[in-house]
């Protein structure tokens, strides 16, 4: 009776691998490894369990099922404490910090603009220098450069090799190095040297256009020349999310995609091949978790078309995740990879409910975006309160009218781009500053409406619940109407 039940919630293997991984990764890497290797033992001695029980009852599947389970769970909890530590950003100088007046690395991003008119990269050290001496150096650092070095660093890209003097400072997000000077020691390779010159001549076709830093943040993920108070106004409104490189942004680049080539290549052709344009995009705008889930998540998809993977959602989005923290452990302890993760289980599964309930009750073509972002709210609203001491539940309905606006002005931004090396871009240059007007008053308006303040243990709480109450009136609803299904 009891394994019966148990039947009904047990989630597939590659899904209790996921739910291990990220309870190994987030909540077991910092105890103690004597408590983590009595978890593993646990969920073992659980699986020779139900392999004995099932070896004495050949016909009962239900516990071949749940020892596959806690295989799962015990791999995913070794999985996870191990991606864990291999992300951990260990830093070695080599001599005392206070010494250290200059540091050799590699730029591990494209340097990126502050407010200031300064410059900020992630650095991985080689060397440092003080005192006289040059040791070997080892993690990474962001460094900060001064406006005379950003407009010089601009040039420069991924992979270049620089040499900066100055000194380390530290503060309550941790170690930096402050640079006076900076020295070009060696320009990176020969690909990322011509993804760096793409890069920068699309910045600098779009810098002539009012309306081009938006089209920059939401194509490229480059907010250099994305107006401060623009960017302001979206965070007040609840809208942050929109200017993030994620799912949303690789969605409407893969239906384009597939819009001009479904029909000449077919559906497999097709599909092949936006992967193969996903991934190019990816190492033209750089490492970005969000965007690098999606494009993950997406060439999945893909193997799940033709055939090669099952087709259900979470079980791509686990294998992503999985995927993901051992290919780029670090990643995982990024604010944008947690929320992308979260906001998307929150879709497919809250979203999902919700879309469930409402269906026949809301219009169609306001219900899908609805679900969409109330299923990926509550999934981080949590987070959101933790981190930003805020959250603006209005973004669930200002969104409405902003994403399909930004889905319009995205399509037309590379239309316009096509037009432009054919030096007949003004056609679209007004219409673009319209929708980018459009998208700006709306965020203003919205932005002067205040979010919700509180306790954010009481707001992770609280959004779980309703989650849960969601879910559990659907399955319930849904149940009911099964058992009516025989007399409609």
């Amino acid at each position: 009776m009891v394994i019966s039940k148990l039947k009904k919630i047990y989630l597939p293997p590659i899904q209790c691998a996921a739910l291990g991984a990220a309870c190994g990764f987030y909540l077991l890497f910092n105890l103690h490894m004597a408590l983590i290797i009595t978890v593993v033992l646990i969920l073992l001695a659980a699986l020779c369990l139900f392999r004995v029980l099932s070896s004495l009852d050949p016909m009962s599947r239900n516990l071949k099922i749940l020892s596959s389970c806690a295989a799962a769970l015990a791999f995913g909890v070794v999985l996870g404490v191990c991606a864990a530590n291999a992300g951990k950003n260990e830093l070695k100088f080599g001599m005392a910090e206070n010494k250290i007046t200059a540091i050799e690395g590699v730029m591990l991003e494209d340097p990126r603009i502050v407010s200031s008119g300064s410059a900020m990269v992630s650095v991985s050290l080689r060397a440092s220098t003080g005192s006289g001496m040059k040791v070997s150096s080892k993690g990474e650092v962001t460094v900060f450069f001064q406006q005379e070095s950003a407009d010089k660093l601009k040039q420069f890209g991924r992979g270049t090799v620089v040499f900066a003097e100055g000194s380390f400072r530290s503060s309550q997000r941790g170690i930096s190095f402050s640079a006076k000077s900076l020295h070009i020691v060696k320009r990176a390779g020969a690909l990322e040297r011509m993804r760096t010159n793409i890069r920068l001549g699309l910045i600098k076709r779009f810098e002539k256009e009012k309306w081009g830093g938006l089209a920059l943040a939401l194509l490229l993920g480059v907010r250099d020349n994305l107006d401060n108070e623009f960017t302001a106004q979206y965070r007040n409104a609840g809208l942050s999310y929109i200017l993030a490189l994620s799912g949303m942004h690789l969605a409407i680049i893969a239906a384009l995609i597939s819009f001009l080539l479904r029909k000449p290549l077919g559906l497999n052709a097709c599909a092949v091949t936006g992967a193969v344009i996903i991934v190019l995009y990816c190492l033209l705008v750089g490492p970005m978790p969000s965007l690098n889930r999606s494009a993950l998540m997406y060439v999945l998809g893909v193997l799940a078309v033709i055939g090669a993977l099952p087709k259900k959602s979470i079980s791509i989005l686990s294998l992503s995740f999985l995927i993901q923290i051992v290919i780029t452990p670090a990643a995982g302890n990024t604010l944008s990879f947690i929320l992308s993760y979260a906001a998307l289980l929150g879709i497919l599964i809250t979203g999902k409910a919700f879309a469930s309930i409402f269906t026949g009750k809301v219009p169609e073509f306001l219900l899908q975006p609805l679900s969409l972002s109330a299923g990926a709210f509550l999934a981080t609203a949590g987070i959101c309160s933790f981190v930003f001491g805020m959250i603006a539940p209005l973004g669930i309905i200002t969104g409405l009218a902003v994403v399909p606006i930004t889905t319009i002005f995205m399509i037309g931004s590379i239309i316009w781009l096509v037009l432009d090396f054919l030096s007949i871009s003004f056609i679209l240059s007004f219409p673009l500053f319209i929708a980018y007007r459009s998208m700006e008053i709306i965020a203003s308006v919205a932005g002067n409406i205040p979010g919700i303040t509180g306790n954010p243990a009481l707001m992770l709480a609280m959004s779980i619940i309703i989650s849960i109450a969601i879910i559990v009136y659907d399955k319930r609803r849904r149940a009911y109407l099964y058992k009516l299904d025989p007399f409609l």
